[in-house]
C-alpha cells in the first residue's frame, strides 16, 4: 500500500530522531540518552519528539535497534554451520551472545527494559520504517527476528526439533523460558559485576548454560547427531 503524504513526513521525522539518538549513543551510551539530547542534536524541541516517541524507553528501544545490524548479518552464517534445527538454535545463540555480551548495555534495554507497552507493537514499527534491515535475510530468519518474544521466538524456532525427534513437544516451552532466564541472569551478572568474567567468557558461559539445559532434554542416543561444540 503506498503511504500518504502524513505517513512519509512522520517516517521522514522519526528518521531524523534515531539518526540523532544513534549519535548520542555512539557518543555518550545507552544510559546518557536523553529526550533532550536527542532533540537537540536532531534540531528540534523535545516536546516536538514526544509527539513522535511516547517516552524515552520507546526511543532508546528504537535506536538500540539501530545497533544490532552485525548481529542480523552474521546470523545466517552462524545457523548455516548446523545440519539440524538443535544445532542451528544453538549456533544462533551462540552468535546472539557473541553481539549481546559485547553490547550489553544496547541488548538489555531490547530484551529486558520495560517499556510500558507490548514490543511487538515497537518492533513492527521499526521494521516497517528499516525494511532495509531485513532485506537479503532467509525468511526463517526473518520469522525469527520478528518475534520479540524470546521464549516464543525459541520455541518457534525448535518446533522443528520436536518433528525431527530430538525433543518431546512437552519439553519446548520449558527449554525456551530456561534457556531465557539464562541469558538474563548471565546478563545480569555480567553487567552488575557480580564475576570476573569478561564478555567473551560470559557468552560462552551463558552458551554452554544453554547447550546443556538442551542436551538434557535429548534422547542420549541422538546426541552424536549433534555437531555444535563451545
Amino acid at each position: 500500500m503506498v503511504k500518504g503524504k502524513k505517513e512519509i513526513q512522520r517516517a521522514r521525522m522519526w528518521r531524523y530522531f534515531l539518526d540523532a539518538a544513534t549519535d548520542v549513543i555512539e557518543e555518550e551510551g545507552i544510559q546518557n540518552v536523553t529526550i533532550r539530547k536527542i532533540a537537540d542534536r536532531a534540531g528540534y524541541t523535545s516536546s516536538t519528539a514526544y509527539n513522535y516517541f511516547k517516552d524515552l524507553s520507546h526511543l532508546k528501544f528504537f535506536a538500540a535497534m539501530r545497533f544490532t545490524t552485525d548481529y542480523l548479518n552474521e546470523l545466517p552464517d552462524y545457523m548455516a554451520k548446523g545440519k539440524n534445527t538443535v544445532d542451528k538454535w544453538l549456533y544462533a545463540w551462540e552468535c546472539f551472545c557473541k553481539h549481546s555480551f559485547e553490547q550489553p548495555e544496547i541488548y538489555s534495554v531490547i530484551f529486558m527494559g520495560n517499556l510500558g507497552v507490548e514490543p511487538e507493537e515497537l518492533l513492527d514499527h521499526y521494521y516497517d520504517v528499516y525494511k532495509d534491515d531485513l532485506s537479503g535475510l532467509p525468511e526463517t530468519i526473518q520469522a525469527i527476528i520478528m518475534q520479540h518474544n524470546f521464549s516464543k521466538r525459541s520455541a518457534q524456532f525448535i518446533q522443528g526439533a520436536v518433528e525431527e525427534g530430538f525433543i518431546k513437544q512437552e519439553d519446548v516451552t520449558l527449554i525456551a523460558d530456561m534457556t531465557l532466564m539464562i541469558w538474563k541472569g548471565m546478563m545480569n551478572t555480567y553487567m552488575n559485576h557480580r564475576r570476573t568474567d569478561t564478555k567473551q567468557e560470559a557468552a560462552a558461559r551463558t552458551v554452554h548454560f544453554v547447550q546443556q539445559c538442551v542436551i538434557r532434554s535429548i534422547d542420549p542416543s541422538r546426541r552424536d547427531e549433534l555437531a555444535f561444540n563451545l
